[in-house]
């Protein structure tokens, strides 16, 4: 297995939404916004661009305040869609091209649907994807345990933003460890 880089990396966020989150599980949604507060902030530190979907917001309401807020700081590219995949979004192939991504770290809900196509999809086109397990939420908690093993089996690695974030960090040094290590905290 490869060192996640840096340079070849991009953080998906896949509809972190308001009329979602109030239907997750408590436990899983501030798991969900810790890992990607985690995530989001080692990318503004890294310089790692961050691509965020909102599943028909007209419906559904925009991201999250707290994290839009945070994506909001670093620029991110919301991308409003209708297709269960991310990947199949409008503008999601062209922003991906545009940053020669090769690891693809999705965040979000529900597992068991959107995260799950948009990996499937992504793995399909021979990305090397990660998704966190503490970066996803389902309604149900055996419908995101179901989600992560569709995510392992068509590919993905299962692991932590915090794996992640100090995989790309590589040493306990400098400004971009400082703020990581006081998101983690």
């Amino acid at each position: 297995m490869d060192r996640l880089d840096p340079k070849t990396s991009i953080v998906v966020v896949v509809d972190v939404q308001e009329k979602l989150a109030a239907a997750m599980p408590p436990t899983q949604m501030e798991a969900l916004m810790r890992a990607a507060k985690i995530l989001v902030e080692a990318s503004q530190a890294l310089e790692i661009p961050v691509i965020a979907t909102e599943q028909y917001p007209q419906g559904l309401g925009p991201t999250v305040p707290a994290l839009r807020e945070q994506l909001a700081s670093r620029t991110a590219t919301v991308l409003p869609k209708t297709e269960f995949s991310a990947a199949e979004a409008p503008g999601f192939s062209a922003a991906l091209a545009n940053h020669r991504a090769k690891s693809i770290i999705v965040v979000g809900m529900e597992t068991h649907v959107c995260v799950f196509q948009t990996v499937r999809e992504l793995v399909g086109r021979g990305l090397s994807v990660h998704v966190p397990i503490d970066g996803v939420a389902s309604r149900r908690d055996d419908h995101r345990q179901v989600g992560l093993d569709l995510c392992r089996a068509a590919g993905a690695t299962i692991t932590t933003a915090e794996t992640i974030a100090f995989d790309w960090l590589r040493k306990a040094e400098g400004d971009a460890f400082k703020r990581v290590s006081k998101a983690v905290r």
